[in-house]
């Protein structure tokens, strides 16, 4: 595989894919916690809740559809969008510039309402008491956030970073195929997706499981490399 002219472009593209995807998500959901948590209606966040979480429960394969539908050429929502604000149809899907984009922020629209659970329990353990004395003391809810949240939210922070490198080249196939075409290969094809093209497809067995442990591999360095180094630096580790 490493052989192959085929393997570095391969890697390049699960790599970026990988990075993109956990620069964008990671934050958003952060973000949309402490957007939540800030919430006083009941009624409404209850709501917002629903809107943000009700994406994950979406099948990937349907996920695909719709982004198809949403991008095709000329008939597209973006490209209706596009045309009002006089702006030329653009074959999203089967331009590869746009592929990483589009794989990442479907994803971030998907996944941030229900990665930000755990980050709202989180923040359920907060003791109202610290506000209160805040307040009395003067601090306004920006500094509330940056002295009282954020740091509540660092270690399940850590944590899910450290846990979420250690599966960082694991990126889903059924997206990535499902969104691939001739066009667009050269920037979506992934290591997920090559295993099942030569496994599957094409039979070779021992070659796409070698192929697989490469890249159970790398993740298991990723993982002992962020661990440790988040031990040093801020003494939070999975062991």
């Amino acid at each position: 595989f490493l052989g192959s002219k085929y393997s570095l472009q391969i890697i390049t593209n699960t790599v970026l894919v990988s990075l993109y995807a956990l620069l964008a998500n990671f934050p958003c959901c952060i973000l949309l916690a402490l957007m939540m948590n800030e919430i006083r209606s009941r009624a409404f966040k209850k709501y917002v809740q629903f809107v943000t979480y009700a994406p994950h429960f979406i099948s990937t394969i349907v996920m695909c559809g719709m982004l198809w539908i949403f991008m095709r050429n000329g008939t597209g929502l973006f490209n209706i969008l596009r045309a009002k604000i006089g702006l030329e149809s653009i074959n999203f899907l089967n331009e590869p510039q746009y592929f990483k984009s589009i794989y990442v922020w479907s994803g971030v629209w998907q996944s941030t309402g229900w990665g930000s659970i755990i980050y709202m329990a989180a923040l359920s353990g907060v003791d109202p008491q610290q506000y209160e004395a805040a307040t009395l003391d003067g601090a306004s809810k920006l500094q509330k956030v940056w002295y009282i949240t954020i740091p509540v939210l660092i270690p399940t922070a850590v944590t899910l970073f450290i846990l979420d490198v250690g599966h960082m080249m694991n990126l889903g196939f059924e997206k990535a195929y499902g969104l691939q075409n001739d066009s667009n290969r050269t920037t979506g094809e992934i290591l997920s997706t090559y295993v099942y093209e030569q496994g599957i497809r094409d039979g070779n067995y021992s070659f796409s499981t070698a192929v697989s442990l490469f890249n159970s591999m790398i993740n298991l360095v990723l993982i002992c490399l962020v661990n440790m180094i988040s031990k040093k630096v801020s003494e939070i580790s999975l062991w």
